[in-house]
């Protein structure tokens, strides 16, 4: 492996590593109802950042497919938004288990909770829209369409709406934020790089899938050529 071209998946391996080991062993401060539930900041929210970040990464992208028509922007835009949403179940999950050992309950009706699943719905949909479509740039340019607009409604549902609505969350419907109540100097030096590590993970992922994609192509690319000169 060239360590100066892969310098950054050593540093994604070193964050996740330190994430994890600081999370669970590193002091955190003792909250009402949070108790040490509260290290799976670590984990839950950093996911979500993630989620956030592949998904712009897939709307960019499917831009620059309906500017310039090139299907490996396309492919891109798809597997950005595959890594995307499996940040975003993994998200859903962490956030479920500590939902269930603070409000007592593994969901309940709260706005950022439903949004998120409206979200991870809507991103479902695109994938039904990309399989219901044979045509290359057709199915892109649908695609690219479909995911400017879900982009759009999961900041919406993610990060306006519960601000405006009330929510158990910190930081929306008046809840104090985990800046001002919660996240003193000890997390913070666990937090920021939980944030960069899982980020950097996820587009590793999305880069693997990218790999993958194009060696199935290039696969059934050369299998129709052998066909042909077979014929």
């Amino acid at each position: 492996m060239n360590i100066k071209k892969n310098w950054w998946k050593f540093l994604t391996v070193g964050l996740l590593f330190y994430t994890v080991i600081a999370g669970f062993l590193g002091k955190v401060p003792a909250r009402e109802i949070l108790n040490e539930t509260i290290r799976n900041l670590y984990f839950h929210v950093p996911m979500w950042f993630g989620m956030m970040a592949l998904l712009f990464i897939s709307c960019v992208y499917g831009i620059k497919h309906l500017n310039g028509g090139k299907l490996k922007d396309d492919l891109i835009a798809r597997e950005a938004a595959h890594a995307g949403i499996a940040m975003g179940v993994l998200g859903l999950i962490t956030g479920s288990l500590w939902a269930r050992y603070t409000w007592g309950t593994w969901w309940t009706s709260d706005t950022k909770l439903n949004g998120a699943a409206i979200t991870m719905l809507i991103y479902f949909a695109y994938f039904v829209l990309r399989g219901s479509v044979e045509d290359e740039q057709k199915r892109g340019r649908l695609a690219a369409v479909y995911s400017i607009f879900a982009f759009v409604m999961m900041i919406v549902f993610i990060m306006i709406l519960p601000r405006m609505e009330d929510s158990l969350h910190p930081g929306n419907g008046g809840n104090p934020g985990f800046s001002k109540y919660d996240l003193d100097s000890r997390m913070r030096l666990v937090f920021y790089p939980a944030v960069l590590g899982w980020v950097l993970l996820g587009v590793w992922i999305m880069q693997v899938r990218i790999r993958i994609a194009l060696l199935e192509e290039q696969y059934h690319s050369d299998q129709s050529n052998s066909q042909s000169v077979s014929l």
